[in-house]
């Protein structure tokens, strides 16, 4: 039996699925990296972060604050590039997240028999 992407599958079949390895997951980077992204607030953390290392470097401390300017653009760009494997994790541990994923269109489940 295999069931379209767009079927419904409830969450503790697609966990089920998944341990048996018969769930065929389909993860779109690029909306995934957008969804966890707004999940996480990443611009509302970003900027205060950046201004902080801006302040820090204006006061004199030029290299705490240009590590933290660093750290403020880094950070959000790592966890942007392991999207797909947070969404994945995350789904498989919590039901509403794997609703929310499944609704976005982040996540595809494709079950076979």
């Amino acid at each position: 039996m295999t069931h379209a992407p767009n079927d419904r599958i409830s969450h503790a079949a697609f966990r089920n699925a998944y341990a048996a390895g018969r769930a065929h997951l389909e993860i779109d980077p690029a909306l995934a990296a957008r969804f966890m992204s707004a999940r996480l607030l990443l611009p509302l953390f970003m900027l205060p972060v950046l201004g902080i290392g801006v302040g820090l470097a204006l006061v004199g401390w030029i290299v705490t604050g240009l590590a933290i300017i660093g750290g403020g653009i880094i950070v959000p760009r790592l966890i942007k590039r392991s999207a797909p494997h947070f969404v994945l994790t995350q789904a498989l541990a919590d039901e509403k997240f794997y609703q929310a994923a499944v609704n976005e269109g982040v996540l595809r489940v494709t079950l076979a028999a």
